[in-house]
Formats: C-alpha cells, structure tokens, sequence
C-alpha cells in the first residue's frame, strides 16, 4: 500500500500533525543540514543521516537498522537522489515496523477475541496510565461495548481517586476497595463482576512501583493468576503505558517491565509538546512488541489508534 493511495480521516490526521508538530521540525531541521550541498545519498549523507535519527530518539540498534536498509536500497538502485530521501525512509521506516504486527485488534469497534476481554495495564507511575484506561473506557464505549474497570492500584489514594473520576466521566463502572487492599483482591473481583454483567471488555489498572523488580513481577503474576480462575485466558493484553516525552528513559522502562511481565501492546503517551516522538520507531522496533495506541493531547479523542503509515507520514512529509 503506498502513502498516495492510503486515505487519511482528516480529523485524526489533522491531530495526529499537530502532535508530532515538535517532532517533526526536530527531524527536519536535522535532515535538511544532513542532505545540505548534496545531489546523492552518499556514505558522508548516510553518516549524518545515523546522526539525526539517534539524536532524534530513535535508539541506536533501530537506527542502524534503518541506515542498513537504506545502503542496500542504494546499492540496489544504483544511485539515490537527496530530494528522494524523506520518500525512502517513509517506505523503510513502515517496513520495519511492519515486522511487529500485532494479532490484538488495535480498533475499537472490531470484533473482540474473547468476551470479556481482559486488559492488564502496566507502567511507572506518572506516564499518564490511569489517563490512558480513562480513554480506553471512552472509545470502547462509543464502539457499543460494555466496559469495566478495576482499580488495582490501591498504594495510592490520588490513582483510586482519578479511575473514579474517568469512570464517572465515561459513564463506566469501576471496581475498588480501601486503600491498600490486595491488587489481586481488586482484580478479582472486577473480572467477577464483569463476568457476571456480561461485560465486554475489563481494563485492569496497576501499581507503577519499580523500585523492586521482584515485587513488582510477584505482584503482576499474583493478579494474572486471581484472574486465570475466573477467565483461563486473562488477561488477553498487557498494556504497557510508556511517557514519549522522557525520550530514551521510556527504552529503560520497557526493558524493565518486558522483563517483569508478558507485555504484548504499547501505548506511547504525551508525544504532543515534545520533540521526542522518534521514540515509537525505536521502541517497537527493539523490543518487538507493537505499540497500539499513542497520546497526542488532554482530551479523549486525543487517544489513537497508532498507524504505522500515518505515522510516518506526518514525520517525514
């Protein structure tokens, strides 16, 4: 599918564009020096080019990826035109996220593999995780779903507190008990209850400690194994929210809870206001788990569904 044929709802892109609005001059004021004086994409424009993506938090192992494939196109095709450059890495770009596919549906109003469909959603505390489930609930719901939430957070009141406030805002019921109660207690019980409701979809919310590994994934499969009783499969997805605009310390959260859990989705939060979108390119790529959904902006339809074309699109275009 190329980027001319591939139709854009012109809302969605019109705010995906202003999102990645910093990113984009970042990437483009870094490109338009590293192709300055030239007529071809030679090994100096190849080396500066290596330089703007790594620079533009692309992460060095999907940057050097990236150079790879472009220096086979080049011996390929004989000689490659500067002017065409932002067109190549549209095309290369898409194509190495291509090989992270998810199998999980990313739309909301899709047919879900299994009912109730069960989401666990991991992340440091501050990325914006109970912000994300909020919208979730949100788009599920305009999809005709029957959603419910759990809030498994119970080590702080302010995360309790605020799933209450998107569940009364979406109009959603959430799940919680007193302040540190078991995580698993809650979890149970939402699945529970959601089960019995005959909910469509539960999103989980949990604690986003990692000051102890340990704790951390004992707690995670502790409320994976209360749910397996009720649901075998449960949870079907584990979200991890990761903030976009901590750049490279995003890399370092993913490689820390990818190891404490079975992470199968991202999500890619406050890309709006920072020009570190590069981020989602690398993440995706390095760890080889697709990102579903990124966060340009406060309000709910600011939530969307990621798009690889659309995506780099808007980057390079």
């Amino acid at each position: 599918m190329t980027f001319l044929n591939k139709l854009f709802g012109k809302e969605k892109k019109q705010t995906l564009e202003q999102g990645l609005s910093k990113t984009k001059e970042n990437v483009f004021s870094k490109l338009a020096r590293a192709v300055a004086g030239k007529a071809k994409v030679d090994d100096e424009v190849l080396d500066n080019l290596e330089e703007v993506l790594v620079t533009s938090d692309v992460g060095v192992e999907t940057t050097l990826r990236i150079i790879e494939r472009i220096e086979k196109r080049a011996a390929r095709d004989k000689y490659l035109n500067t002017s065409e450059l932002n067109a190549i890495l549209k095309e290369e770009i898409a194509a190495l996220l291509s090989e992270n596919e998810s199998e999980l549906s990313s739309n909301f109003d899709a047919p879900l593999p299994a009912t109730p469909y069960v989401i666990m959603v991991v992340g440091v505390n501050g990325v914006g995780k109970t912000t994300t489930i909020g919208k979730l609930a949100y788009h599920f719901k305009k999809a005709g779903k029957k959603v419910y939430l759990g809030a498994a957070d119970t080590f702080r009141a302010a995360a309790v507190d605020q799933l209450v406030v998107w569940g009364e805002r979406t109009g959603v019921p959430v799940i919680k008990q007193k302040m540190g109660s078991d995580p698993a207690s809650v979890a149970f019980d939402t699945v529970s209850s959601a089960k019995a409701n005959s909910a469509d979809v539960v999103i989980i919310d949990t604690a986003g400690r990692l000051h102890n590994k340990i704790n951390l994934m004992n707690e995670l499969t502790k409320i994976k194994n209360v749910m397996k009783k009720i649901i075998p499969n449960a949870p079907h997805e584990i979200l991890l929210v990761l903030d976009g605009s901590t750049g490279q310390n995003a890399f370092e959260q993913a490689k820390q809870f990818t190891k404490a859990t079975d992470v199968n989705s991202l999500a890619v939060t406050k890309l709006d206001g920072t020009a570190k979108g590069g981020v989602v390119i690398g993440i995706s790529d390095q760890f080889k788990i697709p990102v579903k959904y990124i966060g340009l902006g406060e309000k709910l339809e600011d939530l969307q569904v990621f798009d690889k074309y659309e995506f780099v699109d808007s980057l390079f275009s």
